[in-house]
C-alpha cells in the first residue's frame, strides 16, 4: 500500500538521532476508517510497511466519548483496554499510546518525534513566546500528560485553532515534548520540520548558542573500574553495567517524558559512596541511571543497553540545557507531571521494550 510505503520512509528519515533517541517519538498514516501506527517501545529507524499496528477508527473513536474514571490508574486502564480492543486482529501489537492524538489530527500522515533542536524551544521558561514569535501558525500545547490526558487537551485546541484561522495546525509543539507536523504528502511533512528545524538554527547561530555539548575527557578504564566496584556495592544488579563519558553539564532534574523513561528525573550528583549511593535510591525510590562526578558522567543499568540509553538522554538533555539558554532558561517538570511519568505502565512497558 503506497501510504504505508511513505510512512515507513518517513519513519526512517525521521528516525535518525537527529529526530529520536532510543524508543522515541511515533508516526502513522490514515485512511476513513483505519488508522496504521507505530508500534509501543520500537525503534522509528526499525519499522517495515509489516511493523504498523492497524486501528478501527470507528472503535478508537468511541474514546472520546467514553466517561473515564478521575483516578488516573483507572483512567489509564480502561484506555489501554479501549485501544487494544480497536486493534485489527491481523496487527496484533501494542499501538504506540498516542495513537488516540494522531488519529485527532485529519491530514493523512503525522510525524512525532523530540529533536533537541526543537525542546531547546519547548523545554524553555520562554519557549511559549518564543514559539508565537517564530512560529505563529503552529499550534503550543502547554504541558499535558501524555497519551489520552494529551488527546483530549489536543482535541481541544485544535477545535479553538480552527475557529480562529479556518484550518487545523500542521504543527503543534508540545511544552516539555516535542513536536507533531501533519500533512497529506511527505514533501509537507518534510517541509514543515525544514522550517522548523532551519529557524531554530539561524536563532542559535544568531545569538551563539552552540549546538554542541562540551565534553570532558573519558576517563581510563582503570578509574571507571574503581566506581564500577562502588556501584556494584551499593546498587547490585541494578548498576550491573556501566558507561562512562567525559563531563558534561547535565540537567539536574526532569526535563521530558522521554528522558524520565531513559535516564531517570534526577541524577546522582554526590560524592560515590556505598551510603551515598543508598541514601539516593531510598530517598528517590529508584537506583541512579545516571551519576555525574567532578571528571565524568556514567551512565548505569542492569543491562548493558539501559546503561548506554541512560547516558545517551543525558547527553540529550545536556543538549536541550544549553539550547534553552536562547528562549530563557530550561524549565523542568512540576513534580505532579514527574511522578505521572514515573508511575506510569506505558512508560514502563516502553522502557522494558526498548
Amino acid at each position: 500500500m503506497d501510504i504505508l510505503r511513505t510512512i515507513t520512509e518517513l519513519s526512517h528519515a525521521f528516525g535518525t538521532t537527529d529526530y529520536v533517541q532510543a524508543g522515541g517519538g511515533n508516526t502513522s498514516c490514515k485512511t476513513a476508517d483505519t488508522l496504521w501506527i507505530k508500534p509501543s517501545g520500537t525503534t522509528l529507524s526499525g519499522l517495515t510497511m509489516e511493523s504498523f499496528v492497524a486501528m478501527d477508527r470507528a472503535a478508537l473513536g468511541r474514546l472520546y466519548e467514553a466517561e473515564t474514571p478521575a483516578e488516573s490508574a483507572a483512567r489509564e486502564e480502561l484506555v489501554k483496554n479501549m485501544m487494544a480492543a480497536a486493534v485489527r486482529p491481523e496487527t496484533p501489537g501494542r499501538a504506540s499510546v498516542e495513537a488516540p492524538l494522531h488519529d485527532s489530527l485529519s491530514a493523512c500522515y503525522v510525524v512525532h518525534t523530540h529533536p533537541a533542536s526543537v525542546n531547546g524551544l519547548t523545554c524553555a521558561l520562554g519557549g511559549k513566546a518564543a514559539a508565537a514569535r517564530l512560529f505563529p501558525d503552529a499550534l503550543w500545547v502547554p504541558y499535558t500528560d501524555p497519551g489520552y490526558t494529551l488527546c483530549m487537551a489536543v482535541r481541544k485546541a485544535i477545535q479553538g485553532y480552527k475557529a480562529e484561522k479556518g484550518a487545523e495546525p500542521r504543527i503543534l509543539l508540545l511544552e516539555n515534548h516535542g513536536i507533531f507536523v501533519c500533512g497529506d504528502s511527505a514533501a509537507e511533512i518534510r517541509a514543515a520540520y525544514d522550517k522548523v528545524t532551519d529557524a531554530l538554527a539561524r536563532v542559535y547561530a544568531e545569538l551563539n548558542v552552540s549546538t554542541k555539548v562540551p565534553m570532558g575527557e573519558t576517563p581510563s578504564e582503570a578509574v571507571v573500574a574503581k566506581w564500577r566496584n562502588v556501584l556494584a556495592e551499593a546498587l547490585g544488579l541494578d548498576a550491573a553495567f556501566i558507561v562512562a563519558s567525559g563531563r558534561f553539564c547535565a540537567a539536574s532534574g526532569p526535563i521530558s517524558p522521554d528522558h524520565i523513561v531513559y535516564s531517570k528525573s534526577y541524577p546522582f550528583e554526590g560524592v560515590l559512596t556505598v551510603d551515598n549511593l543508598r541514601a539516593f535510591k531510598a530517598a528517590r525510590g529508584y537506583a541512579p541511571r545516571v551519576v555525574v562526578l567532578d571528571n565524568a558522567v556514567l551512565g548505569v543499568g542492569a543491562t548493558e543497553k539501559a546503561s548506554r540509553l541512560a547516558l545517551t538522554l543525558a547527553v540529550d538533555g545536556a543538549m536541550v540545557k544549553r539550547l534553552a539558554r536562547a528562549f530563557g532558561g530550561l524549565q523542568m517538570l512540576r513534580d505532579v507531571s514527574r511522578e505521572f511519568i514515573e508511575n506510569w505502565e506505558v512508560e514502563s512497558y516502553r522502557a522494558k521494550q526498548a
